[in-house]
């Protein structure tokens, strides 16, 4: 019965115009090229070898030292591109504002505040450079203040550099006001979900390119990545300086207002790239590969869609970024809404990175903030304010495009028919539409 509904769905998906081809394009021409369509202009800064020579020290390395120069390889654009994960590469503060929506309308919530201490000083450089395999790399706290009863929940992530010998990626602590204690918790699964979420562990902290094989795919010019909907025409969101500002949902771009290469009608260049999961670097990974939608200058993942062992699309991620450390110039640009959505489970995430800012830990703070005895005080060091939690169901982020017309070879989607019947719902009304479709919940 499930295979049946998955063909219905993807028939549906590959017939209708709501979904895929006119809300991607309304009067534009096609945007997408595979890699044969690419005149020879738009090839000149690629290198379309999948084999390249090897660094001497560290074979999983590309020989080219990072950062790269043009013509680039895919791999190229994957060790780029993780100058950009889900936390930046920086030392920083910021309240994250998270949530995630069932099918049926339930929506939970919760805001944390995040001490981020990064090693290495700032960006892929200091990570490839300065941290050896089974090296640490980055300390994370997070502080929960949202919902009440979590207030003063902390967890403490030390992050480590990895390789096929050194594999611990995480050291986990957490504590809970009402147990006064401080346990030590076993890493999760880096490719599982996390409970009542779409995101995992590999997506809040990212991917190492070197675990995964790479080709270019081809080209694509995005218009949209996080939709709001109709019942949410702005956003409160707060600068480092703790002042709140509403912004129309019409005024966020997908790189920020300062990112000079959009094209006239104000999309964005993005080089299409596939990470095939390499077997004997991630056995038993849930993920058979990735697709990259990155920006072509600073290769930045706007769109990221992973694929079952079956090849199926599994869970999409968009992302609306922004300028966060001009001291880093291009590479400074940090997520500010990201949206996780599984089609599978009809389950959307999100998260918003909010009150970034740029911060250098003294000596002190480094040796008293983050460690696991700090947590037992229960000090909130830093209370940031957030106002950019969804108000209610209805106001929810919509389900990022599917564009079933693109790349058909290399993508595979199929979605059930009473999800798909939500999606074409969710078009037509601009906003969710929960439960039986024509009906519509207020609350969970």
């Amino acid at each position: 019965m499930k295979k049946a509904l998955a063909i219905v769905g993807s028939l549906w998906l590959a017939c209708s115009s709501l979904v895929g081809w006119a809300a991607e394009n309304s009067a534009r021409v096609k945007t997408w090229k595979t890699v044969e369509e690419l005149t020879e202009a738009e090839k000149r800064d690629i290198d379309l070898r999948t084999e390249t020579p090897r660094d001497p020290q560290c074979p999983y390395l590309p020989a080219e030292p990072y950062p790269f120069q043009p013509p680039y390889t895919a791999e190229e654009m994957g060790y780029c591109s993780m100058e950009f994960p889900h936390i930046s590469r920086w030392s920083h503060i910021m309240a994250d504002a998270y949530g995630s929506l069932t099918s049926g309308g339930y929506l939970n919530q919760g805001i944390t505040i995040g001490l981020n201490y990064y090693m290495p000083g700032s960006g892929m450089r200091g990570y490839l450079e300065h941290t050896a395999p089974g090296q640490e790399y980055y300390r994370l706290v997070f502080y929960y203040t949202y919902p009440p009863e979590n207030w003063g929940a902390q967890e403490l992530w030390v992050l480590y550099r990895t390789d096929q010998q050194a594999t611990t990626k995480l050291d986990y602590f957490t504590y809970f006001p009402s147990l006064r204690r401080v346990r030590r918790q076993p890493q999760p699964r880096r490719g599982e979900r996390f409970p009542n979420s779409v995101q995992s562990f590999d997506d809040i902290v990212g991917r190492d390119a070197w675990e995964f094989s790479w080709r270019i795919v081809g080209a694509d010019v995005l218009y949209e990545t996080v939709r709001f909907p109709t019942t949410r025409p702005s956003i409160t969101l707060t600068d480092a300086g703790g002042h709140l500002r509403e912004v129309p949902a019409t005024q966020l771009k997908m790189m920020g207002d300062t990112y000079p290469f959009y094209t006239a009608d104000g999309g964005v260049p993005c080089y299409v790239v596939e990470a095939r999961t390499r077997q004997d670097w991630l056995p038993h990974y849930p993920a058979s590969k990735l697709l990259y939608w990155l920006d072509r200058h600073y290769f930045y993942p706007l769109r990221i869609e992973q694929y079952d062992q079956a090849g199926r699309l599994r869970v999409v991620e968009v992302r609306i970024a922004k300028q966060e450390n001009p001291a880093l110039e291009d590479r400074g640009y940090a997520a500010l809404i990201t949206l996780y959505y599984d089609l599978s489970l009809d389950l959307m995430s999100y998260s918003v990175h909010d009150a970034h800012t740029v911060k250098e830990w003294s000596e002190t703070d480094r040796k008293t903030l983050f460690g696991p005895d700090f947590m037992r005080r229960g000090w909130l060091m830093y209370p940031l304010k957030t106002h950019s939690l969804v108000r209610t169901p209805e106001e929810f982020y919509l389900r990022p495009l599917l564009y079933p017309d693109k790349f058909p070879r290399e993508r595979t989607i199929e979605v059930a028919a009473d999800v798909a019947a939500r999606i074409q719902a969710q078009e037509a009304a601009g906003h969710l539409v929960f439960g039986a479709v024509g009906t519509t919940l207020t609350g969970p």
